[in-house]
């Protein structure tokens, strides 16, 4: 049965997950935004009701379960106060800004108990559910790539650094740069579908080269535009890893919020290497191609991906429906989270090693 949401934090990413929610079948009963007027704009649109503090949502005995979609240094706040006060959470990622704060989340959520009433916790990591994703991942499960030894994972934009000057560029706001914002979604891919391998080592490098002096920035357009002027860019703007696992997995990790690259000709998405096929796709693409050995030939498959409804037309439409699917079954019958708080830990344990690596100019062993 579906269940009342609370949204907290009603940006661009709070509207979506209230008009996902509502798709699916949930009743938005409150919000409540640092901007109140953007609380007010979500009810307008969704229904519910606007609420004074964060503290005012979590009281109301209606509210089952919360999704959070604010700045990436209220996670670890908002997520554990909704955890003790009896709410599942479906947490916006990251998870939060570093492995100690998802470690404090975690602690929370254990001490909230683990009975069948007790709060259950899913960290958005929405191209889980992409369909390119999930049909790579069938043919992973059944055994088609053998043994995968090699994956490279990317994320690019040419002049996409989102929102500068503001909570986004801001290191002590958001964590850090393209890393954290678009290179969870490509890491946490490459991971989930290599079975969540141990991570070893990491040497990586990132760099800062295009976002400061802001006045300096060229752009065609901007998420969460426009440049502040006055504001803040201590974040990276590119960054690139290579992720050693145990079993002789590497992992090459290469993102970026800018870059002197055409538009257009470095693909986002994975490219794996395994010891019976391959494949490379776009996380959020139409198709996945996958090579394979077929008597004695080799062979390109290429399934498509096809419209769920006339309602989610595109990949990243039925990506949050699988989201808010997933959110449903965990909250209502509970078990295992489809994208639980501890992979997510454990893949900002990777994005800190990748930080620190970068710092001291060597690579660094994970504990």
């Amino acid at each position: 049965m579906p269940f009342n949401l609370g949204v907290v934090g009603c940006g661009a990413i709070g509207s979506v997950h209230a008009q996902v929610a509502r798709r699916a079948g949930i009743t938005i009963a409150a919000a409540w935004d640092l901007v109140p007027e953007r609380a007010k704009t979500l009810v307008t649109k969704h229904g519910g009701r606007t609420m004074a503090s964060l503290a005012e949502l979590l009281s109301l005995k209606e509210v089952d379960a919360v999704a959070i979609a604010v700045p990436n240094d209220r996670h670890r706040e908002c997520a554990c106060a909704a955890l003790r006060a009896g709410k599942h959470v479906l947490l916006e990622k990251p998870m939060a800004l570093s492995k100690a704060e998802c470690d404090e989340i975690l602690s929370v959520a254990r001490e909230c108990g683990d009975g069948a009433n007790s709060p259950r916790l899913q960290i958005g990591l929405l191209c889980r559910g992409a369909p390119a994703v999930k049909t790579v991942r069938r043919f992973v499960d059944d055994g088609t790539f053998g043994s995968i030894y090699h994956i490279k994972a990317s994320a690019y934009r040419q002049r996409g650094i989102p929102g500068l000057g503001g909570w986004f560029t801001s290191r002590q706001h958001s964590g850090g740069g393209p890393l954290i914002d678009l290179g969870v979604h490509v890491l946490d891919a490459a991971l989930h579908l290599a079975g969540q391998p141990r991570v070893e080592r990491v040497s990586a490098m990132t760099w800062a080269k295009f976002g400061s002096p802001i006045k300096d920035y060229r752009f065609a357009s901007m998420w969460a535009g426009p440049p502040r002027l006055d504001g803040v860019f201590d974040v990276e703007d590119s960054a690139t890893a290579l992720i050693r696992c145990a079993g002789g997995l590497a992992i090459e990790l290469s993102v970026s919020w800018a870059g002197n690259h055409p538009d257009g000709s470095l693909k986002d998405g994975l490219v794996i290497w395994g010891t019976s096929a391959g494949a490379s796709f776009e996380l959020l693409g139409q198709s996945a191609a996958i090579a394979v050995e077929q008597d004695g030939l080799l062979v390109d498959i290429a399934p498509k991906v096809v419209a769920s409804s006339p309602s989610t037309p595109t990949p990243l439409d039925q990506a949050w429906d699988e989201e808010y699917r997933n959110f449903i079954t965990l909250v209502t019958r509970g078990g295992a989270s489809c994208a639980s708080g501890e992979e997510s830990r454990a893949m900002h344990a990777v994005i800190d090693a990748i930080y620190e690596s970068s710092r001291l100019g060597r690579e660094v062993e994970l504990a």
